[in-house]
């Protein structure tokens, strides 16, 4: 197989996935009685340790600050997440996962990192590393991209 032919098979592998994540983050929304923003806030808590400020999340959702605050409003109400006091800066508060989120990722995410992780077994550290590297910087032409396009 040819570069260009490696490159193409990559690249429809790549979409494939994406439209399976996709439509896996859509029925782990509709599992969960959220919308896809509001579950993929849930991801982001999730991945940084089960707690942010709304300005971080805002950030990595590429939210406004207006819409952040009704997201977080729809969480707490839903009892995935609770604003706590920041104890860094009492005038600040931190947003974070309610036990309830953290048994209901477990029960969602809990069979998929399993099996992802028998899918991977197979694979060195430095062949996993380079997945690695490879979506991190496809993220980043995404991300720019997002940025292109104005959103």
């Amino acid at each position: 197989m040819s570069w260009a032919q490696a490159a193409a098979a990559l690249t429809a592998a790549v979409r494939e996935n994406q439209r399976a994540t996709d439509a896996f983050d859509a029925a782990v929304a509709a599992r969960l009685g959220v919308n896809r923003t509001d579950g993929a806030c849930l991801d982001v808590l999730d991945q940084l340790g089960g707690s942010a400020t709304a300005g971080e999340l805002a950030a990595a959702l590429r939210l406004t600050s207006g819409s952040t605050t009704t997201m977080i409003d729809r969480l707490t109400g839903a009892g995935y997440v609770a604003r706590v006091p920041d104890p860094g800066d009492r005038r600040r508060v931190v947003v974070t996962l309610t036990p309830t989120a953290r048994e209901r990722i477990g029960e969602i995410f809990g069979p998929i990192a399993a099996a992802g992780a028998e899918v991977f077994r197979p694979y060195s550290a430095a062949q996993l590393d380079l997945v690695r590297e490879l979506l991190t910087a496809a993220t980043s032409v995404l991300t720019a991209q997002i940025d292109r396009l104005g959103r």
